[in-house]
């Protein structure tokens, strides 16, 4: 066991501190990185048996991660802006009448936050 001056004390708790941190923020930053590419994986694979076809909407599924100068975060997005919400939440057709959503990217999101959580809990 270290002993420590007490004038010394403060620096010493602080040092703790600041270790203790950065290692919250590099497990942080990992679990991320990790749950955002399995969550690209699903999505895409969620896509393929939900519609099937050319595989060109699943195929578009891709993330990115923006790190901030206190946060990181994962995004998941398809090259093909808007069409992800038109085909989980259905939409309107043009002589009238509803096409019905199929839900394939809520099944995936609460999935991925769930294994979010538990790395966290896990690293911490």
């Amino acid at each position: 066991m270290a002993t420590t001056q007490i004038d010394k004390l403060e620096k010493a708790v602080s040092d703790v501190l600041t270790a203790y941190k950065d290692n919250v923020d590099k497990d942080l930053d990992e679990a991320v990185r990790a749950v955002t590419k399995a969550g690209v994986k699903a999505v895409k694979a969620e896509s393929k048996t939900t519609f099937g076809g050319t595989g060109k909407y699943a195929a578009g599924w891709t993330s990115s991660i923006e790190t901030g100068r206190l946060s990181t975060q994962g995004v998941i997005y398809n090259k093909l802006p808007g069409l992800p919400h038109l085909l989980e939440n259905g939409h309107a057709k043009r002589g009238g009448g509803r096409v019905p959503g199929r839900p394939h990217i809520s099944k995936v999101e609460k999935t991925i936050v769930e294994q979010f959580e538990k790395e966290v809990t896990e690293s911490l």
